[in-house]
């Protein structure tokens, strides 16, 4: 991906295309990553977490037939940020219409579409328990490994991941109940 900036943030994006050759897209106005401080905790996490590494076994499991979604890292991000920041499937959804730092974070652009609260849900049971565990782990290493993250004791206890799981679809009916 190249960009080229003109004066009064005029961005313009080439961008390669597989079928397409590559496509021109005009950009007016600043793009997330000018938007969001350098100190934000979000792009710390971007810098130490390897998360193409963490997620080229996914992206591999992945089938190429259908139409194209939002990538495997994105999603994986997508369901990080969740349990960061403790929000259901519909607060998720909105959270990355609204926050910037979290579109940063996620690698969309600002106007760019953001997955409906059900993808996540999708993407969870994709994973499964065991595989969601496994990427949180290899996250938490990362940031242990920066000297971020210390252990006192450690628990591994699956019940709260699932009973969590649980409590974001009942938020999440209660939420559509009104």
């Amino acid at each position: 991906m190249v960009w080229f900036q003109f004066q009064m943030n005029l961005c313009i994006r080439l961008e390669n295309m597989s079928q397409l050759g590559k496509k021109l897209q005009v950009v007016l106005g600043p793009t997330p990553d000018q938007l969001v401080s350098a100190k934000h905790p979000y792009r710390r996490m971007l810098e130490l977490v390897p998360f193409g590494d963490l997620c080229d076994p996914l992206a591999k499991q992945h089938s190429g037939l259908g139409r194209d979604g939002y990538g495997v890292e994105r999603l994986v991000k997508c369901l990080l940020l969740q349990w960061m920041e403790d929000l259901s499937d519909r607060e998720l959804e909105r959270y990355l219409d609204e926050n910037i730092a979290a579109k940063l974070f996620c690698g969309f652009e600002l106007t760019e579409d953001t997955p409906v609260y059900s993808t996540f849900s999708l993407v969870r049971k994709r994973l499964g328990t065991e595989g969601i565990g496994d990427l949180y782990k290899s996250v938490n290493q990362s940031l242990k490994s920066a000297g971020l993250v210390r252990e006192v004791f450690t628990f591994v206890d699956a019940t709260q991941l699932i009973s969590k799981i649980s409590l974001w679809e009942e938020r999440d009916k209660a939420i559509t109940q009104g």
